[in-house]
């Protein structure tokens, strides 16, 4: 068999471990940890997920090494706590069963420790240790680490990772980038040590040196250890790129695997976990530089999902490896998929952050695109039913193509009617916003995974409830997803006004100087592309806030954006009227205003399309609704109910 991308699909070798391809899984953050720290079964069966879909290697995420100094965040391992060494091993066993390598993210987060504690009286009441003495951006005082707090440390590092070996994992992450504590020894912005830890750049990567070093000891010549860094830290005072070949060539002897991330969490966020807003790839240029100095194998990452894009990394020798992490949350099976030549079949990931956001607020995980995610053990394996059915989904948006989809996999007679010429509902439009193309891509390949699972796909078909008993269907799902708002406000039928769903058509009626009345998701992401192609913005919102429907991780990113981009923003600013000037308006004190423009972009909110909703209630003995149709919310709501209203038929 001829391999559409040969370099990715090709074997590697590290230590003394043969992996089965060049695309690794990067470590994220489980789904459940239980109340004494150790891995439970739903994140076990997250790592899981990811060994099955045809990764080289799955890496567990964050293995806490030293608990006293460091705070209870993520996994502990010992042989004190009941289950802890028993669960490492359930889950070594999980990713190693399907032909990954499992490895596991040995971590410290410093004067960063508890970052991901929910429970914030216990936050509050860690103390946190660093390099240096010294007061957190938040106020929180940090305490220098003694040379036998080090030692301890250092000690502790070779101590789990000769636990982990035991659990059965076959390779073992040092997390030494993004802010955490060897980054923090790494860094003249963190540490100010004046001992044999500080100072030089050979002192600051001392620290590093010994707990690899420590690492080796335990376990042995030839068991992989890969080492994650910051290739820069992307802000003054922090180490830079020559910095960063300097610090790798001080470390390569003592490591298999070199993973070269960039920036630091704290300060780089949207950097580190590359946003939407920056291009693919944005961050190889440091593994490229590096890996020229360089004999081990290195690793880059970075907001990877194309495969054309992965092949060029490794074909061209920037990396040897990539890594992913939200690629393989939105596409468990993409390295599968790239290995059997069906890379079209690809879901990819959008970069919303949907996945950071709850991990944030709520310590689960989900994603927007794969139903599945965070929630693997509650019952979602896709069986076939016991009694076959016909089923009609109403509505080819983003919930009606995963209903279609999982109604089909379980083995019904699926019949697809949408009203419209193509599928994608709602995401069509995101085809004109380059930086939101992928968006517009899940609904066109949903499409093909429909056709290639037999769904009869009916385009330019509009269902009423004439149309619907005709079919005669055991089951209806109803997502007809929503429509504009258009209030009643004098003008907005005017020529110069575009509907924001209908923008990819109407491209060539925008000028260059535009007014977006509208400041939610939609609008700030619409007012962000017209800068972008250097038009003069104006955006126009009615209540306080920007984009309140954004998520925690997204929303800060978009307002940086946004205020980056040099659009003029009017919040607390009611539109009154659209005329040839521009937008007529009512600030908070009653005023009335003109934003100019000689464009406008109506983006004022969606509502539900709840008249067909009514129509079709009783045009089967199983009706569902998913998705804005029942309330205007998101892509990951729709899908997320369109698989289950198809499973539960």
């Amino acid at each position: 068999m001829k391999r559409k991308y040969p370099h990715l699909c090709k074997t590697i070798k590290i230590g003394n471990v043969y992996f089965r391809n060049r695309m690794f899984g990067a470590p994220m953050g489980g789904t459940d940890i239980t109340a004494d720290c150790t891995v439970g079964p739903a994140s076990t069966a997250f790592y899981e997920y990811r060994a099955k879909g045809g990764a080289a290697s799955v890496t567990v995420s964050e293995l806490v090494v030293h608990p006293k100094t460091e705070g209870s965040h993520m996994y502990h391992l010992d042989l004190h706590t009941p289950g802890s060494l028993a669960s490492f091993t359930y889950t070594a066993d999980a990713i190693r069963r399907h032909g990954a390598i499992a490895s596991v993210e040995l971590s410290h987060s410093g004067q960063y420790a508890g970052t991901y504690l929910t429970d914030k009286d216990k936050k509050e009441g860690l103390c946190q240790w660093g390099p240096s003495d010294g007061t957190r951006p938040d106020g929180r005082e940090v305490r220098a680490l003694t040379e036998e707090l080090i030692q301890e440390i250092i000690e502790a590092y070779g101590e789990k990772a000769a636990l982990a070996k035991k659990a059965g994992f076959e390779m073992v992450m040092v997390h030494g980038g993004h802010g955490w504590l060897i980054n923090q020894f790494l860094s003249p912005y963190f540490n100010k040590r004046t001992d044999k830890y500080g100072g030089s750049l050979e002192n600051r990567v001392r620290f590093a040196q010994e707990v690899l070093d420590s690492i080796r000891k335990a376990v042995g010549v030839g068991f992989p250890i890969e080492f994650r860094m910051s290739g820069s830290e992307l802000f003054d005072g922090g180490y830079d790129l020559n910095d960063g070949i300097e610090i790798a060539k001080l470390l390569e002897s003592r490591i298999d695997l070199l993973h070269v991330s960039a920036g630091t969490y704290q300060r780089g966020f949207g950097v580190t976990h590359p946003s939407m807003f920056l291009p693919h790839g944005s961050n190889v240029y440091l593994a490229e530089a590096i890996k020229k100095q360089v004999n081990v194998p290195v690793a880059t990452i970075g907001g990877l999902n194309d495969p054309q894009m992965m092949e060029d990394i490794i074909a061209s020798g920037k990396a040897d490896i990539v890594e992913m992490a939200r690629a393989l949350l939105a596409d468990p099976e993409l390295p599968k998929k790239i290995t059997m030549n069906r890379d079209e079949y690809i879901v990819r990931c959008l970069r919303c952050y949907t996945c950071m956001a709850e991990r944030a607020q709520t310590a689960t995980r989900r994603c927007t695109v794969n139903p599945i995610i965070g929630r693997e053990l509650d019952g979602m394996e896709i069986l076939p039913a016991a009694n076959k059915k016909k089923v009609l989904v109403v509505g080819a948006g983003p919930g009606g193509l995963q209903a279609a989809l999982t109604a089909a996999k379980r083995g019904h007679e699926v019949i697809l009617c949408e009203k419209n010429d193509e599928v994608g509902g709602i995401l069509i439009g995101e085809q004109a916003i380059p930086f939101k193309y992928e968006m517009y891509q899940l609904g066109v390949t949903l499409g093909k995974l429909c056709h290639e699972a037999g769904v009869d796909i009916r385009l330019n078909t509009p269902v009423d409830k004439a149309y619907a008993e005709a079919i005669d269907a055991d089951a209806i799902i109803i997502a007809v997803g929503s429509e504009p708002v258009m209030p009643p406000i004098k003008g907005l039928d005017s020529e110069q006004v575009v509907l924001i769903n209908d923008y990819h058509h109407h491209k060539e009626k925008i000028s260059d100087d535009v007014v977006v009345l509208g400041g939610g998701l939609a609008g700030c992401e619409v007012a962000i592309h017209f800068a972008r192609e250097n038009k003069r913005v104006r955006l126009v919102e009615m209540n306080s806030e920007l984009s309140p429907d954004a998520n925690v991780r997204h929303r800060p990113l978009l307002l940086a954006e946004i205020e980056k981009s040099g659009i003029e923003v009017f919040k607390n600013h009611k539109a009154l009227e659209v005329n040839n000037d521009g937008v007529l308006c009512q600030d908070k004190n009653g005023n009335e205003v003109l934003i100019p423009g000689t464009s406008v972009v109506c983006a004022l909110g969606q509502r539900s399309r709840r008249d067909i909703v009514d129509e079709l209630w009783d045009s089967a003995p199983l009706v569902s609704q998913i998705g804005d149709c029942v309330k205007v919310s998101t892509i990951t709501t729709a899908v997320y109910q369109g698989h289950h209203a198809a499973m539960d038929v």
